[in-house]
């Protein structure tokens, strides 16, 4: 899937340092840019061919760490158990594989946006919306726990059979295990869909302390953007690795080991729940959410 996001001419051409303010005419002019070029691209390759040129030792070894950086941040408690809860479903490292992705891309999308409406306004987002967001992030595994736990449950129908014996008639109730149709067509676009729409959650998330870290600290507005993008690609790989990995265990029980795929599933289902709450009651009682 292809990030297309506007960016204003003046970007590409070469902007102030983050460091620095603009005047009134100077955001109008930017605001005229956008509308102008509603369809631009940023081109990841572009953008660091023209950096290149006038980049350090220290510039590099900045996009280095960036590109590590992603890779731990992908490895994140909440970001690990809430792929967890995808990829119990999955039968195949391929589809995994893509589930990671999805993620991966997703969370850089919503800090490349977070990225460039701080850049823009000269501003760092608010402690009591980075909080909100983080709420946001444990209410949402506790849904995915528990929508884990709904599909692992059994379904029953209740139903009677009317016997003839001769002497009369007799009615016997039954219940019946409702299986689950396994052979249905996966459409790549909706399969992503969900992986996708976590990786925005959890980027949105991670967006203040990552711009208050990095877009405060460097002065060149193309190097930050660079450094979110190979962020981006650091916590993309990471996560496509560990999706394989905990997809291991599922795939190895998904054959006659059904018992056990069926509680490992049931386990990812109640840590996503249990790990949601603690975050929720963190955040709530002890970083002080509500109240203060």
């Amino acid at each position: 899937m292809m990030i297309g996001l506007s960016l204003p001419a003046y970007v590409a051409a070469g902007a102030p340092p983050l460091k620095g303010s603009t005047g009134r005419a100077d955001r109008l002019a930017v605001a005229g840019e956008w509308r102008r070029y509603p369809h631009s691209i940023i081109m990841a390759g572009g953008i660091l061919n023209q950096v290149s040129r006038t980049m350090d030792a220290a510039g590099w070894a900045t996009l280095g760490i960036g590109l590590l950086y992603g890779v731990r941040h992908s490895l994140d408690a909440d970001h690990v158990v809430a792929i967890s809860t995808i990829v119990t479903e999955q039968k195949s490292l391929r589809k995994s594989s893509l589930i990671g992705a999805f993620w991966g891309v997703g969370h850089t999308t919503s800090l490349l946006i977070a990225g460039l409406a701080v850049i823009g306004l000269r501003t760092t987002i608010p402690d009591r919306l980075a909080l909100s967001m983080e709420f946001l992030v444990a209410l949402m595994l506790i849904g995915l726990g528990l929508s884990v736990l709904l599909r692992r449950s059994p379904r029953l129908t209740v139903h009677t059979h009317e016997h003839d014996h001769g002497a009369g008639q007799h009615a016997h109730v039954h219940l019946h295990v409702l299986e689950k149709d396994r052979h249905q067509h996966t459409h790549l676009l909706k399969f992503g869909r969900k992986p996708f729409l976590i990786g925005l959650v959890h980027g949105m998330a991670g967006s203040a302390a990552l711009t208050l870290l990095v877009l405060s600290t460097i002065s060149s507005m193309k190097l930050a953007l660079v450094y979110i993008l190979i962020f981006g690609a650091g916590s993309i790989a990471g996560m496509l690795a560990m999706s394989n990995l905990i997809s291991l265990p599922f795939l190895l029980t998904s054959g006659r080991l059904g018992i056990w795929n069926h509680r490992l599933q049931v386990a990812a289902g109640i840590s996503s729940v249990a790990f949601g709450a603690f975050l929720a009651w963190d955040i709530i009682f002890v970083q002080r959410l509500i109240g203060e």
